[in-house]
């Protein structure tokens, strides 16, 4: 694949809003069309659909390192870190970052004392509390979490971590199958339809995850748990999944297979490198990291040809496969 010239994407120049909305490549469209037209025509079944769950549960699986036996699926991250959040006490001390998405924090909040502490010092703080709420890489400016301070950190005081990679998962290289939890939403790098999502629970935090939304697809047997009592749920993590939304997970199958084939270094030296050139030219340091947050004007930005979003106050752009030298310099006769 030639980064920033592919045949498989169709995105207008100009496109920075991954961190919102990321572009399918064209395997990844095609077959949500197809299945648009399947449904159209009434060829499909409920059970059409398993094999593309389980490709997707497969597919986020490797990329996070662990087992497909070990990953739930939903349709977003608050959802799915609420089963995590139901099983703490009601005197839990929860530990986040400053101006942390609230996807991540919210399922917390309502039920413990979250505290907020910057990014950076995040692992001095671990002890103490009763659990790490983080994502890996920051969405409203892209900053990225120390992982190996972290898990010393947590090991040390014997603390839980969960981690959220929806702005890393697709770009940047997961070393994450020590945390207790990984979740991640599928809509962004992953190239995937909103309405997917996975939690892995690592073995020893099992026993530490409820199934808040317990449902029929959650079963032992999905197909021969849809009627009567007793409560009969998987023994592994798909005990806490949702009832999938069939067509996104179809696209996030063909999706996470298109992803997994990647040489993910070589993707974050793709987009870090453009990012950090834009950096550059702007003033600021480098960040090695696929999402830039700078101090313009929206309208300005826009008027230049550039598709970004607008976080905390500033223009948030991110750079993907399907970005080039030529979006940083969009991005550039903007700001002037």
């Amino acid at each position: 694949m030639i980064f920033g010239g592919s045949t498989d994407f169709a995105v207008p120049a100009g496109y920075l809003n991954t961190p919102s909305i990321g572009i399918p490549p064209a395997p990844v469209a095609d077959a949500v069309a197809a299945a648009v037209e399947r449904w159209r025509t009434g060829q499909d079944t409920p059970a059409s659909f398993d094999e593309a769950v389980s490709r997707s549960r497969a597919g986020f699986a490797r990329l996070a390192g662990v087992q497909p036996g070990e990953v739930a699926i939903g349709a977003s991250v608050s959802q799915l870190a609420a089963n995590v959040a139901a099983a703490l006490p009601a005197d839990a001390r929860v530990l986040a970052a400053e101006n942390e998405f609230t996807s991540v924090t919210f399922p917390f909040a309502q039920r413990a004392a979250v505290t907020e502490v910057l990014l950076a010092d995040l692992p001095d703080h671990v002890e103490g509390h009763d659990l790490v709420a983080v994502s890996l890489v920051q969405s409203a400016d892209g900053a990225i979490l120390d992982t190996a301070a972290l898990r010393a950190a947590a090991e040390a005081a014997g603390v839980p971590v969960l981690i959220d990679v929806t702005q890393a998962a697709g770009w940047l290289p997961l070393d994450v199958a020590w945390a207790d939890w990984v979740v991640c939403g599928g809509y962004k790098w992953l190239f995937s339809p909103r309405g997917c999502a996975w939690l892995a629970v690592h073995p020893r935090a099992r026993e530490r995850t409820r199934p808040v939304a317990a449902n029929w697809y959650a079963g032992d047997d999905p197909w021969s748990t849809v009627y009567g009592m007793p409560l009969r749920l998987a023994k592994d993590a798909r005990a806490f999944d949702l009832s999938p939304v069939w067509l996104a997970h179809l696209g996030a199958a063909e999706a996470l297979d298109y992803v997994t084939s990647l040489d993910l270094a070589a993707v974050r030296e793709h987009n870090a490198g453009l990012a950090d050139s834009l950096r550059a030219a702007a003033g600021l340091a480098p960040q090695n990291s696929a999402i830039v947050a700078l101090e313009a004007d929206p309208a300005q930005v826009e008027a230049a040809g550039v598709v970004a979003g607008v976080r905390n106050g500033r223009v948030r752009v991110g750079f993907h496969l399907y970005n080039g030298p030529d979006d940083v310099e969009r991005v550039l006769s903007a700001l002037g």
